[in-house]
């Protein structure tokens, strides 16, 4: 008899069941269905979104304009003339020292340019990919969608981390190069040491890092339910504009309290001997509650959304 009557020898049947196996239509699955060797908690290393942020021309920009805005308020600073005159406001007091530059730095940043940088790594984290028709792929690798979500969230708080401290620690830089190392003066006219100074600003450092939580949840949750990243970032630079224009509203009494941006500058606190820590503490506890609440509905919205694009 032939061989092509009596068929594949066994030798080829065994050659031919390998190439199926390694073609991944037979490969060996785990408990929970997945293939041998899957591990969930191995999908997109840190690391590796990281890198790829990294890599997008709007981080650099963004990171880069946060190194460059103490040079250009210093710019403004020596080009100006104050007529002689002095006042008792953190602009007309910035240049007396580098510790006052620093601090009128970050009240300058604080209620639009952080905003914005944190709305923009946050809003358009999820929202990019969706635009760029690469959210699907992502999951299909599979990666499983919380872990997608945190991963990006937990890169998008390093730099926006990174950044808010690249701010402090130019600005004081800076600040200490050309005005010296003198005393932080208030606008009371009390005078901070130097030491106790710069433990002040890393201080309100933290606590913008903290109280701006608030705007990284409101962000992340409208970047999961659009796929136009600049109607996320735009919409929560949107919503900080209006809760700051609310704040301004006398007649809304103790209402006020309860509006995110309410105690965004409660670090002013830090710039006295006698440091009252209730402002910062609430300040704290109603950024983080408001981006626990967001970030919840950002996991909610995110489990259920149909990803079609």
């Amino acid at each position: 008899m032939t061989e092509d009557a009596e068929g594949p020898k066994v030798g080829q049947l065994d050659t031919a069941e390998t190439a199926v196996v390694r073609s991944g239509r037979h490969q060996p699955t785990q408990a929970d269905g997945s293939v041998e060797g899957y591990r969930a908690k191995r999908t997109l290393p840190v690391r590796v979104e990281l890198a790829r942020q990294l890599r997008r021309r709007r981080t650099r920009l963004a990171l880069g304009f946060l190194a460059v805005l103490p040079f250009l308020l210093l710019l403004a600073f020596e080009l100006g003339d104050d007529g002689g005159q002095r006042g008792r406001t953190l602009a007309d007091i910035a240049t007396a020292s580098g510790l006052n530059f620093a601090v009128f730095t970050l009240f300058a940043s604080t209620n639009f340019l952080l905003v914005v940088v944190v709305a923009l790594f946050f809003g358009d984290t999820v929202a990019s990919e969706a635009s760029w028709s690469s959210l699907r792929y992502l999951l299909a690798a599979p990666i499983p969608r919380t872990r997608l979500l945190r991963q990006k969230a937990v890169v998008s708080a390093l730099l926006s981390g990174f950044g808010l401290v690249l701010l402090s620690a130019v600005a004081l830089g800076v600040g200490l190069l050309w005005y010296g190392s003198g005393d932080l003066v208030s606008i009371t006219g009390e005078a901070v040491p130097f030491p106790t100074g710069v433990v002040s600003i890393a201080a309100a450092t933290v606590y913008l890092a903290v109280h701006l939580t608030w705007i990284a949840g409101l962000a992340l949750f409208l970047s999961v339910s659009t796929d136009a990243p600049l109607g996320a970032v735009g919409g929560a630079v949107v919503v900080s504009i209006l809760s700051e224009i609310l704040d301004q509203i006398t007649a809304l009494g103790d209402l006020r309290n309860y509006l995110p941006t309410h105690y965004s500058t409660a670090y002013s606190d830090l710039l006295g001997h006698d440091v009252d820590w209730t402002a910062m503490t609430n300040g704290a506890f109603s950024g983080l509650a408001y981006a626990a609440v967001f970030g919840a509905l950002a996991i909610w919205r995110f489990n259920r959304k149909d990803i079609s694009s």
